[in-house]
């Protein structure tokens, strides 16, 4: 302390908490600290409503059961019965998300969605899961998965298939960051074209599709977890 002001360094740190100096070099993990952000406010959230749980929701409660119940009913009727046990999964995903790319929408912070190495983390996560998953239920035989309907198909369909699946985690990475990276650039035109009038209007919209992309990395996530779930035919 010096004249009641916080050490320099200490004082630097809090100014440029998006950012690190290793060996001299400015490293950005802006996105990181945004990621935990998000994260800090699902465990908040999750502590409130659970310290107040009531037989008759009301409140937060009563957001959170209609949004969980919902979902928890469509992966349900999509996957069956074997959709409640990666629920918890897949429910955590699409909050998970929904909150980062919220956060896009919040003056001065940005959407950890907006920056590919956190979809790509999420992405290689589900393509990792839903073999495993695969591979769980049905052992050695999850190969059938990539062989294609019969037998003599098999030259033309596993290399396929193989390329198939892993593109996957490609694709969902390249999709939720085009759309959310493109939203907050076309944002930041409106703003500096219409600060009040061209952003409020916008905002809105970019709201919905924040929630959308959200619900699309789910349901590709439901999708690849029912695929390995199915019988190999």
């Amino acid at each position: 302390m010096a004249g009641g002001l916080p050490h320099p360094v200490l004082w630097s740190t809090l100014l440029h908490v998006d950012q690190v100096t290793i060996g001299g070099a400015t490293v950005e993990f802006k996105h990181v600290f945004y990621t935990w952000c998000a994260m800090a406010v699902l465990f908040s959230l999750g502590l409130l409503v659970r310290g107040g749980l009531k037989l008759v929701p009301g409140g937060i409660q009563n957001v959170f059961e209609v949004i969980i119940g919902g979902l928890e009913d469509f992966v349900v009727t999509n996957i069956g019965e074997d959709g409640r046990k990666v629920f918890p999964l897949l429910g955590g995903i699409f909050l998970f998300i929904l909150f980062q790319n919220l956060l896009g929408l919040i003056p001065g912070c940005d959407a950890p969605t907006a920056n590919v190495n956190t979809n790509a983390a999420m992405a290689v996560f589900v393509f990792l899961y839903y073999n495993y998953q695969g591979i769980k239920r049905w052992g050695p035989g999850y190969i059938k998965h990539f062989m294609g309907p019969m037998w003599w198909l098999t030259p033309l369909m596993l290399p396929l298939e193989l390329i198939s699946h892993t593109a996957r985690p490609l694709s969902l990475t390249l999709r939720l960051f085009g759309n959310i990276r493109g939203e907050e650039i076309v944002m930041v035109l409106f703003f500096l074209m219409a600060p009040i009038v061209g952003t409020i209007p916008v905002y809105f919209l970019f709201l919905l599709g924040k929630v959308l992309q959200s619900f699309i990395f789910f349901m590709l996530t439901m999708i690849y977890l029912k695929g390995a779930f199915e019988h190999a035919h």
